[in-house]
């Protein structure tokens, strides 16, 4: 992981493995991805804004990959 919460403010990409993936059906994706601003990171819970508006937070615990993008293409 190269994500670090100096990284607040910033477009990330995260990977993090998503709840109970381990009682999934085969097939299934074990993991999820998220794309957007880094708005916080507190208290082990990251929270990241997509381009639509939508917040996603993600458990620092979970997290599997992350990354810094540059700014997102208008």
């Amino acid at each position: 992981m190269r994500i670090t919460p100096a990284d607040v403010g910033q477009r990330v990409s995260v990977r993090f493995w998503v709840e109970g993936a381990a009682a999934r059906e085969p097939g299934e994706p074990a993991h999820s991805d998220a794309v957007g601003v880094l708005e916080s990171w507190a208290d082990g819970w990251l929270s990241i804004r997509w381009r639509d508006g939508r917040l996603t937070t993600v458990d620092e615990q979970a997290l599997v990959a992350g990354k810094t993008l540059p700014p997102s293409p208008r």
